[in-house]
């Protein structure tokens, strides 16, 4: 076995990146004599030193059992090994059959923000060149795509922190909306430290007294649903006090009068009664915000997985506009980006209505040059498709490819999804363990692992880093570049792609080039040896560019925006039969939809089971004790789960983690309701009843 894999040995020893969080923390990785791969962590800007227990054991699915080393098909309803050839001639087959039969737009694609900037680029190119359909998206829009939509709109543009995560220890003030990074990005809590040991104020708002909200200064827990109207309270009592920054609004943004005129109606009493928020809370959070030196708000998904999470995340800017941060050294407003590639990955074409650079599909320059660099008539490029939960769930799809993705636990209305998905005319999943998805697949390709390859990821800063591979895929394992230019080669679209990964870079770095992410002055050798490069940087004399904002927004006047948002309730309200909120997020030791991090012993140890946290008030009430299995039920599907009391989440609330699937699956669940903008579903808050199982 020492042997088998000694033969798969490129290098002894990488620096490399986590194949996990969007904090991208540095590590190296090393080729025991036995064949094992250690991991050690290493001096980089992000992580400085400090993994989490995900990064630690990040190498342990490398050889793990589970891992695919051979193509699947479906026979007599059962997956059964094949070789590529029989995989990719029923892939081939089934697409030209739909297509034929229900029109080029009948093949779907989904993509996922853990691929590379180079998988993610390869993958759009091969939805539009190779099969010409419009529908492609990605499962990055469950993500961060309403503070994507909401920082395009008042800035110009979209990256997660338009500055380094430098800045974020040292600001006087901090205020987290919905994050809980302690979990989810554990390496991220020493600036929280760093900034409490400066005599820092960190404000926390988070319905649950969650592992980051506890290290707090102050804590705000309101209502699930009512951040907006938190925010509209927030700059209500700046505005009140006189403790904006006219010069600042004057001098660099247009539209606040309007914003004035509508946050004139949120009071603190009346926002207290919608959020449960006590008056003196809000003075005190606003008040340490406007008394700051420097300041940073950051939003995260529990701000932003709403039915209005674009105008929740427009409030806070609104708020950090009036203050004067956006720009201003060591200030500002940003968004924690989740996934590993979360930015990179919607940056260069994998969402449905971008080309790579982030330019606009439907926009007749932006068609001409992505075409141009492609070798094809910008006519023959398809238009915008629908979002990822429209396009699972709508009735044109016919046959999904899916890369790097596991929508039947991490969709909302979970149920609804696998069960379209189940009556496809064809499903392929290209993966590297048999996940939810994959295990419904009639088409399953093993595809190579994050040490297996190389190429780049955009980290939360919008640093642009370098993968190294330590190693070869096992014999029969491709990469998803290999599968995507073998496919198009099968559909008569071969000389438009290659396997080579920098060779894409490169395509892609031209593609990228004038648009919004300009990537054309970065090149894998300056991503080395400068630690990584921060787009835009559109040459290769030029730096990157790693704080935006400091002379000029990227609007047409050069000036951010403030926009009137209105709270409104959640798209489903609790009522006499559903009388409880139930709120979804992570835990510390698992990932995503724990298709990964499930089959790691040490993690499975540290996290075995979903659960479901309510208050012991609550737990009383339906005669329920501690690890009590419970029913939570809501109007599209049941989980089950065993009970964990505490008194840091509020009586009328539930929470669950969604890394588990089959009867734990929390997006069982979970609301479908979309926002307008982003499209982003509503996995935050729902009306939900619970009792003894």
């Amino acid at each position: 076995m020492a042997g088998a894999v000694e033969s798969l040995v490129v290098t002894r020893e990488v620096a490399t990146h986590c194949p996990y969080c969007a904090l991208q923390c540095g590590m190296t990785l090393r080729a025991a004599p036995e064949g094992r791969v250690e991991v050690a962590a290493r001096q980089f800007p992000t992580n400085r030193g400090g993994l989490c227990q995900k990064g630690w054991t990040a190498a342990d699915l490398l050889d793990h059992p589970d891992r695919l080393t051979t193509p699947l098909v479906r026979d007599g309803g059962e997956l059964r090994p094949a070789t590529w050839a029989e995989a990719l001639d029923r892939v081939t087959e089934g697409i030209l059959a739909t297509q034929s039969a229900h029109g080029r737009d009948a093949v779907a694609v989904f993509g996922g923000g853990g691929l590379t900037n180079e998988k993610a680029y390869a993958l759009g190119k091969f939805a539009r060149v190779a099969l010409r359909t419009k529908n492609i998206d990605y499962n990055g829009r469950f993500c961060m795509s309403s503070a994507a939509a909401a920082g395009m709109r008042a800035f110009g543009l979209d990256r997660g922190l338009p500055f380094p995560l430098a800045d974020i220890g040292q600001a006087d003030t901090l205020v987290l909306v919905g994050a809980n990074v302690a979990e989810t990005m554990p390496p991220f809590a020493r600036y929280l430290t760093e900034q409490k040991a400066r005599g820092g104020t960190l404000i926390v708002i988070d319905p649950r007294a969650t592992a980051t909200a506890r290290q707090a200064t102050l804590h705000l827990q309101p209502t699930p649903g009512t951040d907006l109207a938190l925010a509209n309270a927030l700059l209500h009592i700046v505005l009140g006090e006189g403790w904006a920054d006219e010069a600042y609004i004057e001098g660099r943004t247009t539209g606040f009068d309007e914003v004035r005129r509508t946050v004139a109606s949120y009071w603190p009493a009346r926002v207290e009664r919608l959020t449960g928020v006590p008056v003196a809370d809000l003075e005190a959070a606003a008040h340490a915000l406007a008394s700051a030196q420097t300041a940073i708000i950051l939003t995260a998904r529990g701000a932003e997985q709403h039915s209005k999470g674009v105008d929740t995340v427009t409030a806070f800017i609104n708020l950090a506009l009036a203050l004067g941060l956006p720009g201003r050294p060591g200030s500002g407003y940003g968004c924690l980006t989740g996934q590993g590639n979360g930015q990179g990955g919607r940056e260069h074409g994998q969402k449905a209505d971008q080309l790579p650079g982030y330019r606009k599909i439907d926009d007749p320059a932006a068609r001409a040059h992505v075409a141009s660099v492609w070798g094809v008539d910008p006519d023959d490029l398809p238009g915008p498709g629908p979002s990822a939960y429209e396009l699972l769930t709508g009735d044109e799809m016919r046959t999904l490819l899916v890369f790097g993705s596991n929508p039947v636990v991490s969709a909302p209305r979970a149920a609804r999804v696998e069960a379209r998905l189940r009556d496809l005319d064809m499903l392929v999943v290209s993966d590297f363990v048999l996940s939810e998805t994959a295990a419904i697949a009639d088409v399953v390709l093993p595809t190579a692992q994050w040490a297996e390859e190389d190429g780049t990821m955009t980290n939360l800063e919008g640093r642009v880093l370098r993968r190294h591979a330590l190693r070869q895929p096992p014999p029969d394992v491709r990469t998803d570049l290999a599968v995507i230019a073998e496919l198009a080669s099968r559909l008569g679209a071969g000389k438009w792609f290659t396997t080579e990964p920098q060779a894409v870079f490169e395509e892609l770095r031209r593609a990228s080039a004038g648009g919004t992410a300009d990537y054309a002055g970065v090149t894998w050798e300056r991503v080395d040896a400068e630690d990584g490069v921060f787009w835009p940087c559109p040459s290769v004399d030029r730096p990157g560019t790693p704080r935006l904002f400091l002379d000029t927004f990227a609007t047409p006047d050069g000036r951010a925006r403030f926009l009137p948002v209105e709270h409104r309730p959640a798209a489903e309200e609790v009522d006499a039969e559903y009388p409880l909120y139930l709120t979804t997020g992570r835990v510390l030791a698992q990932y995503q939809s724990g298709a990964q991090t499930r089959r790691i012993e040490a993690l499975r140890r540290a996290a075995p089971n979903a659960f479901v946290e309510l208050h012991p008030d609550l737990a009383a009430r339906i005669g329920v004790g501690a690890g009590d299995e419970v029913v939570v039920t809501s109007r599209r599907g049941e989980m089950r789960a065993p009970a964990r009391l505490t008194e840091t989440i509020r009586p009328d609330t539930l929470f669950a983690p969604f890394h588990w699937g089959g009867a734990a699956r929390a997006n069982s669940l979970t609301s479908d309701a979309l926002d307008p903008t982003s499209r982003m579903p509503e996995f935050k808050v729902c009306a939900v009843k619970v009792r003894a199982a």
